[in-house]
């Protein structure tokens, strides 16, 4: 008998429930798995095999304030004041709100997969394993594109012209250096970096959100008190025609922008293969996801909308070289001096972790992509302290790009670099609703139940379809300002959709080549996954008691 063969028979023979389901038992001893490799080698086509090859330096407080760190970024800080100047206070507010909820559904689907599959890549792998191998090659090889570009290190060019008035070029060398050098040692040197960065940003948005409400209710010296008089004069701006189709419009080319502020969400799973007790991690992290948006994060923005009003003509342009944050000038307007400097500096934080992201995401995404032969086999090479050395350096290969914006206007290519991203994100987020599907199928054909899961979330099965729908509508109508009378603009025509035939061509190149077959739901390998998650059960320490509302924030 073959050692497949064997798995095979091992699983066959779980007990079923009365309506046929076959039941997964995890009542197993618990033993620190701290710094264990998953124990799966006596399974062939293990789906974890390379993740040995990597350092499992990241612990759950690293992946609590990566999550963190990746939702409150500069699509937040920077150009949440072009938002608001295109749609207006309540536009802002509601466009903010509804991405929020699709990310948020979207991400209860990832969580159960990452759970069950805790790898590398996450949604790359998923592909692969519960879609088609060409899917999975061309969703790779988008996350390669979409992390490569350096948009963040424009960023913090752009930010830097706040104070100074030296070239671009000059703070980019500076970032691009301080940036390959953190990606030179072990994760976890890393993880420390973007959990120190996580705490500034928890102290600067629990004190923006207290500014505003100081601010609005008259609480400055020499400022009248405001109220929802901003949500009265503009509540809805125009776009293209009057009336309330006009106000549509333009509320929905602002939704379109702000998915780039929720870009670092999938930080969570990412790291799963250097991650400590993956599964529990990844749960624990989940579950703040709501409360972090809703509460953290549309407090912020709903306290933007109070202090600055939509006609301030100093966001016509929020991400200029001298503007700065949308915050920045809402509290100059108020006459407070010298905080608005520490802002600045929090958000040139935010522009650099997210550069910092974006490098440690390529190099894992080609380590996730070698890891299945899509990509070459060098990639999977790691140094002494488990770094996949050949995809940081690939990745910082195309560092220099951000030298574009010595060359042009920092808001132009800052701009172009977010419509691309954008356009990507949605790809990504489209992948994990459907691979989230496939595994439902997958459980369906084979006699499961989501119950036999080891971490289930609520509504996911639903949440799939329903951010999938929207999605896509997103995707296909995110340039739709391209095709209105005399709008028509190359490079935002090409920023918005190139994604789109970049995929179909990627998909079928890799189908036509290996000649790749849909997954069928039966087929799907879910047995290594369970046996998985018997061979590896993780430690769950104690729930900390008393300070609740710190210990969402922190971890």
């Amino acid at each position: 008998m073959s050692k497949n063969d064997s798995v095979a028979s091992e699983v066959a023979s779980l007990p079923s429930n009365s309506s046929g389901s076959k039941q997964i038992n995890y009542d197993v001893n618990v033993v620190d798995v701290e710094s264990l490799r998953p124990d799966t080698d006596s399974l062939e086509n293990n789906v974890f095999e390379k993740e040995a090859n990597l350092d499992r330096g990241l612990k759950q407080r690293h992946i609590q304030m990566l999550s963190l760190v990746g939702v409150f970024g500069t699509g937040l800080f920077l150009s949440s004041g072009k938002t608001l100047y295109l749609t207006g206070n309540v536009g802002m507010f509601l466009s903010y709100l509804f991405i929020g909820i699709l990310v948020g559904l979207n991400q209860l689907a990832m969580i159960e997969l990452s759970c069950l599959m805790p790898v590398t890549g996450s949604y790359i792998r998923h592909g692969d394993h519960f879609v088609d191998g060409a899917y999975s090659f061309a969703l790779g090889w988008i996350g390669v594109y979409q992390h490569i570009l350096p948009s963040e290190i424009s960023a913090s060019a752009l930010v830097m012209g706040y104070w100074s008035d030296l070239n671009p070029a000059v703070w980019i060398t500076v970032f691009m250096v301080i940036i390959i050098g953190c990606n030179s040692w072990k994760i976890r040197f890393y993880g420390e970096i973007e959990f120190f960065f996580g705490c500034l940003k928890v102290l600067l948005i629990t004190g923006l959100i207290i500014l505003c409400i100081v601010m609005d209710l008259g609480g400055v010296a020499g400022v009248d008190r405001i109220g929802f008089r901003y949500w009265k004069d503009t509540p809805f701006k125009e776009y293209y025609t009057d009336g309330s189709l006009g106000e549509f419009l333009a509320w929905w080319k602002a939704a379109g922008s702000v998915v780039y502020a929720f870009g670092g969400v999938n930080a969570i799973s990412f790291y799963a293969g250097e991650t400590q007790r993956p599964r529990f991690s990844i749960y624990t992290a989940g579950k703040r996801i709501f409360f972090r948006v809703f509460v953290l994060y549309l407090l912020t923005v709903f306290g933007l909308t109070l202090i600055l009003s939509a006609d301030n003509p100093q966001i016509a342009d929020t991400t200029g070289d001298s503007t700065g944050s949308p915050f920045v000038i809402a509290i100059k307007d108020a006459g407070i001096q010298g905080l608005p400097s520490v802002i600045n500096a929090v958000v040139l934080t935010s522009a650099f972790s997210a550069a910092n992201m974006g490098l440690v995401q390529t190099s894992r995404n080609l380590f996730a992509l070698a890891s299945k032969g899509q990509a070459p086999r060098f990639f999977l090479k790691t140094n002494r302290f488990g770094l996949p050395y050949w995809g940081v350096l690939v990745s910082a290969a195309f560092m220099p790009l951000a030298y574009m914006s010595a060359s042009s206007s920092a808001s132009t290519v800052f701009g172009w670099f977010q419509n691309l991203t954008s356009a990507n994100l949605l790809v990504v987020w489209i992948a994990i609703d459907i691979n989230h599907i496939g595994l439902q199928k997958a459980l369906k054909a084979q006699g499961y139940t989501r119950d036999d899961l080891p971490y289930k979330m609520p509504f996911a099965d639903y949440a799939a379809y329903i951010s999938l729908f929207f999605f896509i509508l997103l995707l296909l109508t995110g340039g739709y300002a391209n095709f209105l009378d005399d709008n028509f603009d190359i490079s935002s025509f090409f920023s918005s959709y190139f994604v789109i035939p970049l995929f179909i061509v990627l998909f079928f190149f890799w189908k036509i080549v290996k000649k790749t077959h849909h997954k069928k739901s039966e087929d799907v390998d879910l047995e290594t996954l369970f046996k998985d998650v018997e061979a590896n059960p993780e430690t769950i320490p104690p729930p900390n008691r008393g300070w609740r509302i710190i210990k969402y924030l922190w971890e």
